[in-house]
Formats: structure tokens, C-alpha cells, sequence
């Protein structure tokens, strides 16, 4: 049976943490308050993400040993419920994806911990030396409306009969007109757009899972 797919965002929403404005941090406070600054604006809608995207990671010039140091961070600051709620998503014949913004190399070690086997994220280029030489611009979630190009992909792809879609910010919102279900989540950060407009609205993933089969 072609199972249900549920796509769940990372930062701020599988994690408490930013996993770029992390990496940003390990360059020093200014560093990270221009990172955060960035994020934050369009992550509530403000800016388009492919206007901070690159600035973003110019500034970091992430190695790749720094992106494993954030992948832990991500494990150690996981959302209270994450790993129950994985779990119960195939009882209920629902598989998650990650799709998220962030950075494959970062967000790998948190998706094995869950045992999610399908991550949407953006991929760094690293040289020989295993230093930061740019990032894939291909990667759909970069940018605006990105998250819903991986959507229909793995949709059509997997044949799945009903999508879902968790997140806290703008790009996630975005996707509501083409899942069938959408919740934003407010656990770590609640955007005002995002609960304003959201059809669900929760603050633990657990409580997605009595939704799931609501229209």
C-alpha cells in the first residue's frame, strides 16, 4: 500500500535551533546577529530566502567538520516529541520527509537519529581540504516556493494519496493550497503570519497526529 507522505520542516520545528544561524554563531556574536537577523526576516515573510541564502553562507564559509558539530547540535536540542511522533506516523501509514532550507550535511545526523530515510535539504560544495566552496543553487528549497517543487516531485514520484505539511515559517505556509493538510507549528517560534493563516495551528508535533486523518 502507497503510503502517505508528511513533510516535516527542521529548524525551529524538528530542532529548537537554526542550524545556519548556528554556524554563524561559531564566527562570533556579530556574525550571528546579522545571520539571525537575515532568517528571521524571511523566515516571517519579509525578505525572500533566496535574497539571504548565499549572503548567509558567504558570511559562515562552513567547513564541513563544523556542519557534523551543528548535525549533533541538532540531535541535542530535538523537539520534545519528535521521536514518539516519528514512530507513530507509520502506524498510521503516514512516511516523512524532511524538507527544509537548511543544510543536508547538518541535518543527516538528526534524520538518522529519527530514522527518516527521505531529507529535502540543500547540499555544500566542499574542496579537497573539506572547506566551504559554495552550495548547490539546483537544491529547490534555497529559495521561495521551493518546498513546493519537492512536494509535487515526491508526490508524483511515490503515488501517494493525501500530502501533509509541518513548519513554522513563511516558506512552509506557503505550501498550504497544495498539501491537503497543513499545520504550522509554534514549539519554538510562533510567527504571527503562520498562525494567523494556518488551518491547524499546534506547539507539540505529537499533536498532529489526531489531525491526520481529518480533512
Amino acid at each position: 500500500m502507497t503510503k502517505n507522505l508528511i513533510f516535516i520542516d527542521c529548524d525551529s520545528t524538528l530542532s529548537s535551533i537554526e542550524g545556519i544561524d548556528e554556524l554563524a554563531r561559531l564566527r562570533g556574536e556579530e556574525a550571528f546577529r546579522a545571520c539571525q537577523d537575515m532568517t528571521n526576516r524571511a523566515m516571517d515573510g519579509e525578505i525572500a530566502i533566496e535574497d539571504v541564502y548565499g549572503a548567509r553562507l558567504d558570511l559562515i564559509r562552513p567547513t564541513l567538520a563544523e556542519c557534523r558539530e551543528i548535525g549533533q547540535l541538532y540531535i541535542e536540542t530535538i523537539e520534545p516529541s519528535a521521536l514518539e511522533f516519528v514512530q507513530r506516523l507509520s502506524e498510521l501509514d503516514w512516511e516523512p520527509v524532511i524538507v527544509s532550507g537548511g543544510l543536508t550535511q547538518a541535518i543527516e545526523p538528526l534524520a538518522r537519529h529519527l530514522g527518516i530515510e527521505k531529507l529535502r535539504a540543500v547540499d555544500l560544495l566542499f574542496d579537497e581540504t573539506e572547506c566551504y566552496r559554495g552550495f548547490d543553487k539546483r537544491c529547490p528549497t534555497s529559495r521561495m516556493g521551493g518546498k513546493m517543487e519537492v512536494i509535487e516531485a515526491d508526490r508524483e514520484q511515490s503515488g501517494a494519496a493525501r500530502t501533509a505539511m509541518i513548519g513554522d515559517g513563511s516558506s512552509d505556509l506557503e505550501t498550504q493550497p497544495f498539501v491537503d493538510l497543513f499545520f504550522g507549528y509554534g514549539g519554538f517560534v510562533e510567527r504571527s503570519k503562520v498562525k494567523a493563516e494556518a488551518k491547524h495551528f499546534v506547539y507539540k508535533l505529537i499533536d498532529v497526529l489526531p489531525l491526520l486523518g481529518r480533512s
